[in-house]
Parts: structure tokens; C-alpha cells; sequence
């Protein structure tokens, strides 16, 4: 079967990864989210929303001990979360060291247990906070990795390929496709503060704003 697996936060991002991925006509689409030790759950429980909505195959949360590392104001409570800044040329505190590559070798787990040959991820490098794990290179780093620790890749003669629909496009791009496939972005939570509301100075605020009104779309905010 052509199966898929959906790296799925909760955010604006993966949500379109996700409703793109399952445009894409696949037998099975599978949703993997991460319980990573984040500063709060909200995120979370937006993504069960999301999956739930989609319609997935499954959606699997997988438990992880990032938090007790800290080195990121996700993951730290004693850090702060800065305020953003979307023009920022630094590293901001929020960065979570490797997470996307761990994220990224327990999807491969995931995919080679399934039989998956597809992992998508809502990366981009061009509208984002400049995360050096949202690069096309690190991307394709991973990608011949992943193929060269998984017996399907090595040995089976099943490549697994990494999609990242979205590494060169912006974030008013992916809103506009999300858009026409549906997906709705109430359902999405941005912040990163988590809060009962957004608190609309993250850069993750910052960013989502500024993509809306690129794309000529206003946010209808968050719903639960």
C-alpha cells in the first residue's frame, strides 16, 4: 500500500502538510505528533483536532524527554520566551536544539514500521525563524540518512523520501494553498507562549500575522 506519515505539530504549517499529504491520494495517511516536553500542551491538543477533522488513518503522539535537556524557552520554564521580531537575523532563544532531526528519525521508525515510503514535514526556510533545521539541506542530509539506517532504504529496495512541500515557499503561500484544500485555520494554534489566547508578540504570532495579510485572508482566530 502507499502509505504516508505526517509530522503534525498543531500549527499552521503541518496542517497544510497534512491536508497536501492527503490530496496527494494515498491509501494511508498517518499523523505523528510529539509530546516533547514543551512548555504547554496546547499545541497538542490542537493537533488531535486537526487529525481528527482531516480524517487520518492514525494519529500517534509520541512521548519524548527533550524538556530534560532545556537549552530552549519551549522546553525551559525558567527561560523566557523573547518577544519577536520578524525581521530578526539571529538564532532565537525558542530554537529547540536537533528537534527536528529527532523528530525526524522517529518518523523514520514510525515509516519503516508501517511500510511507509513518505514522511512530510511543514519546514520552510524562506518565511520562518531562522531555524537551521528547517533548511532544504539539512532536509536532504536527513533524507540519506534515513536511507542508510533503515532496512527498507539500504537493503529493501524501498527508498523513504522526505517532503517538504513548503521549504522555499511562504508562509502567505501555504495559507493561500491551505485555503483551496480546506483546511481550517481555526483549528491551528501559532503561539508560543500557550496561553488561554495568542499572545500576538511571539515570532510565531508575529509570523502568522504577517503571513495572513500577505495572502489577503483574515485569521479567524482560534476556536478551541
Amino acid at each position: 500500500m502507499n502509505k504516508a506519515v505526517v509530522l503534525l505539530s498543531g500549527g499552521l504549517d503541518s496542517a497544510v502538510t497534512l491536508y497536501l499529504a492527503k490530496s496527494k491520494g494515498y491509501d494511508e495517511v498517518h499523523a505523528l505528533s510529539f509530546d516533547y516536553g514543551q512548555r504547554h500542551q496546547t499545541e497538542l491538543n490542537h493537533a488531535m483536532a486537526i487529525a481528527s477533522r482531516a480524517g487520518v488513518t492514525a494519529h500517534k503522539i509520541a512521548t519524548l524527554n527533550l524538556g530534560d535537556f532545556g537549552g530552549s524557552s519551549l522546553t525551559d520554564k525558567n527561560m523566557e520566551v523573547e518577544d519577536g521580531d520578524v525581521n530578526r537575523t539571529d538564532i532565537p532563544l525558542t530554537y529547540v536544539p536537533a528537534r527536528n532531526m529527532v523528530f525526524l528519525s522517529v518518523a523514520a521508525s514510525y515509516a519503516e514500521s508501517i511500510q511507509a515510503q513518505h514522511i512530510y514535514i511543514g519546514v520552510s526556510e524562506v518565511d520562518y525563524s531562522g531555524y537551521v533545521d528547517c533548511r532544504q539541506e539539512f532536509i536532504d542530509a536527513m533524507e540519506l540518512a534515513i536511507n542508510k539506517g533503515t532496512v527498507m532504504g539500504a537493503e529493501g529496495g524501498m527508498p523513504i523520501k522526505i517532503h517538504a512541500p513548503f521549504a522555499n515557499k511562504t508562509k502567505a503561500q501555504e495559507i493561500t494553498l491551505g485555503m483551496e484544500l480546506g483546511v481550517d485555520f481555526s483549528l491551528t494554534w501559532s503561539c508560543y507562549r500557550g496561553g488561554e489566547k495568542p499572545c500576538g508578540t511571539c515570532d510565531s504570532c508575529l509570523l502568522r500575522a504577517k503571513a495572513f495579510a500577505e495572502a489577503g485572508f483574515e485569521d479567524a482566530g482560534v476556536k478551541i
